[in-house]
């Protein structure tokens, strides 16, 4: 009994949407589920709104741990353009961000780091 085409093609389309919504579901979850929660704290040297298709707002926030030691750089992505503008009005103060890191998000179309800031605080 040969296989008829149409039954081959509902088999191909059931794959291609099995495929889209595997991959929907998660990027989903790794854009909800949070590995660590965290909050730095320094001066924003960088934050730019960036990219070919998907604009994110991404920034680098520059640490200082203890007087004369080298400062160390913390890329971040910031999702909502409410938060952008708040951190963008203060980008000279000292700021203490709060962030959340999620691992194995598919695609930088959701921003180029894994850290994405939720929360600021001024700090002087």
């Amino acid at each position: 009994m040969p296989i008829s085409k149409s039954r081959v093609l509902s088999w191909i389309i059931g794959l291609i949407l099995l495929l889209i919504a595997s991959f929907s579901a998660y990027t989903w979850f790794s854009l909800n589920w949070s590995y660590s929660k965290g909050e730095r704290t320094g001066y924003v040297q960088k934050f730019s709104h960036k990219g070919w298709l998907c604009k994110t707002w991404e920034g680098e926030l520059t640490m200082l741990p203890v007087q004369g030691m080298v400062p160390e750089k913390f890329a971040f992505s910031v999702r909502s353009d409410a938060l952008a503008g708040e951190i963008t009005r203060n980008m000279s103060k000292r700021l203490a961000l709060t962030y959340e890191q999620h691992k194995g998000v598919p695609t930088r179309c959701f921003g180029e780091s894994e850290y994405y800031v939720t929360a600021m605080k001024v700090m002087e």
